[in-house]
């Protein structure tokens, strides 16, 4: 029993955004976009499985955030290494997003925006809040 105890605190400052499918609610064409890229992110891209739930939850916004600043057209700063590194991630993403997704041309700034939030809403829920390694929820690791 102490084990499952200090199991508990070992996970009790690592909450969870999503507590379900954040796509569950959303319209079939919505759900279809965004499954579209979710598809390619999960078939073409490594970045999202970091061995740690906080690393992978910094990794997907930093990468979708900059996703999204490239798709819209917006100025994209980069004032670390590590957001440099974000960056070259993003550009290739929303390059690949570009050329598969002919649709995404059609899109408004801020249907894309939104769009791409749902998207990091899905990528955090399968490979954090939604999965099953708890060695993600250890705040230790």
């Amino acid at each position: 029993m102490a084990k499952n105890s200090k199991k508990d605190v070992a996970r009790a400052n690592y909450p969870k955004r999503f507590t379900h499918d954040p796509l569950a609610d959303v319209d079939p064409q919505t759900r279809a976009k965004v499954s579209e890229l979710e598809d390619y992110i999960m078939k073409n891209c490594l970045w999202q499985f970091n061995s740690r739930g906080w690393d992978r939850r910094k990794q997907n916004e930093g990468i979708l955030g900059k996703t999204a600043q490239i798709l819209t057209g917006e100025e994209v700063e980069n004032p670390t290494p590590l957001e440099k590194c974000y960056w070259v991630d993003a550009v290739l993403l929303a390059r690949n997003f570009k050329e598969r997704c002919a649709w995404l041309a059609g899109m408004g700034k801020e249907d894309i925006q939104a769009l791409i939030d749902k998207l990091h809403a899905r990528i955090d829920w399968l490979t954090i809040d939604g999965s099953l390694n708890e060695e993600l929820t250890v705040q230790n690791y």
